[in-house]
């Protein structure tokens, strides 16, 4: 008769109390239900495990045998549960984050620096890339996105503040072609045009008093990317439409002017997401907390 890991933990726990009491009290269980288990046991072997007396319980020789045979297995076993329960309350091991480059830019990189100093046993591979990704098929532990494009079956929290894009450019190119006044200006003066992963070029959008615009802007040089497009406006290429911070420095020194401010509010920033259907791990439920804790300091900045 084959005996389970239950059976062999029941007789282990009795075996190292020589008491039925006693290990009852481990087992959370009443004494008469441990002793009944050890007779079925037996019963089931054919094979007497313990002796009783009134007074002590005691291992027969076949006892001895298969606890000396086994109790190193069970050790194992325990262990290696142990070390299941450490990945589930210790972040550890490695967390992979797909985001958009501003994202990662902007946001992520200081947050992640964090959490490696906080969680010394973490690893994280934060992997930047505008297109659209599917997190789980691509094995990813959660992603970086803009609210509207979302998933419906995502878990989705803020990540930093609210973000605005701007327009800026050189000031030899704004006394070489005049300062555009609204965004249809812009048509007929150069710009630097980005292009997403997919092949789509990127409309440039603009809000005022209610009033939603989208100018499919002109300009000889298209980027991929909002550090190229910073470069081209530096140069004087063209009008460049980018994330505030990209410009921030280069606004401070006047060596970029911002344009068409009033057609440029704040907009949501961005969201971490991750599968509502799957249990996160410790290492990515810590770098939840530390997202939503993110959130508290942002507010008090502003």
């Amino acid at each position: 008769m084959n005996l389970d890991l239950a059976d062999l933990k029941l007789l282990s726990t009795v075996a190292r109390h020589l008491s039925f009491r006693m290990a009852a009290q481990e087992l959370d269980l009443s004494a008469s239900a441990v002793s009944h288990a050890v007779r079925s046991i037996e019963e089931r072997l054919g094979v007497r495990m313990f002796s009783r007396t009134t007074r002590s319980v005691a291992l027969t020789p076949a006892g001895r045998q298969l606890l000396d045979r086994v109790g190193p297995a069970l050790q194992d076993i325990a262990a290696a549960i142990d070390g299941i329960n450490e990945f589930r309350d210790t972040p550890q091991g490695l967390l992979r984050i797909n985001a958009p480059r501003p994202a990662g830019e902007l946001v992520l990189g200081p947050l992640v620096a964090e959490f490696l100093t906080r969680h010394p046993k973490a690893e994280v591979e934060l992997v930047l890339d505008d297109g659209f990704v599917d997190i789980v098929e691509a094995g990813f532990d959660a992603g970086v996105r803009y609210g509207e494009s979302l998933q419906q079956d995502m878990v989705a929290l803020p990540l930093g503040p609210a973000q605005r894009l701007m327009v800026v450019g050189a000031p030899a190119l704004l006394q070489r072609v005049g300062t555009p006044h609204t965004p249809r200006d812009l048509l007929t003066r150069p710009c630097v045009r980005i292009r997403f992963p997919s092949g789509a070029r990127y409309a440039w959008e603009f809000e005022k008093a209610g009033e939603k615009m989208a100018v499919d802007v002109e300009g000889r040089l298209t980027v991929g990317e909002m550090p190229l497009m910073l470069q081209a406006a530096l140069a004087g290429v063209g009008f460049a439409y980018m994330y505030e911070p990209y410009a921030r420095a280069a606004l401070a020194s006047g060596a970029l002017v911002s344009v068409l401010d009033d057609w440029c509010p704040p907009i949501p920033g961005f969201y971490l997401y991750y599968p509502s259907r799957k249990l996160p791990t410790a290492t990515l439920a810590a770098f939840i907390e530390m997202v939503k804790a993110s959130q508290w300091s942002v507010r008090e900045n502003f």
